[in-house]
């Protein structure tokens, strides 16, 4: 008894191209959780930079505010599928930073001082962190816009 491949096989099915309003929701879902993400690190941030080991400043923040902040511009670049999804995420963080600097207690006092070094580096590095990403993505070329 031998066995016989039919004579045709019936043709694949070919695949469904991603729907284009799944496709929306996924971007869309990826913009909020990156400012969600960046509210977050901006505070956490915030809230780190005072932080001292027998009086001396380790400035923890400024790592946490580097790594965050590239990470958070991956995560809105990579979600979105184009660059322009960077600026929000780098814009909410920039104004939660002018707020803490130029923004006064009830007490008066300011959130970030001027005399705090490792708040004033943390402000520098986490902006470039979200502009050296964008260098980046510019010199790479254009984005894959597909899922």
């Amino acid at each position: 008894m031998t066995l016989e491949a039919p004579a045709s096989a019936p043709p694949a099915e070919e695949p469904q191209p991603p729907r284009a309003g799944l496709e929306r929701l996924v971007q869309a879902g990826g913009v909020v959780v990156a400012l969600v993400a960046t509210v977050l690190s901006a505070l956490l941030e915030l809230f780190m930079t005072p932080l001292r080991i027998g009086g001396t400043p380790i400035g923890v923040a400024i790592l946490l505010a580097a790594v965050a902040n590239y990470a958070i511009s991956w995560f809105a670049v990579s979600t979105v599928g184009r660059r322009w999804a960077l600026a929000p995420p780098w814009a909410v963080w920039t104004a939660i930073m002018f707020f803490a600097a130029g923004g006064r207690t009830t007490e008066g006092d300011y959130l970030v001082s001027g005399k705090d070094w490792v708040a004033l580096v943390m402000i520098l590095v986490g902006s470039l962190s979200f502009a050296v990403f964008a260098y980046r993505a510019i010199l790479k070329g254009p984005t894959v816009t597909k899922l």
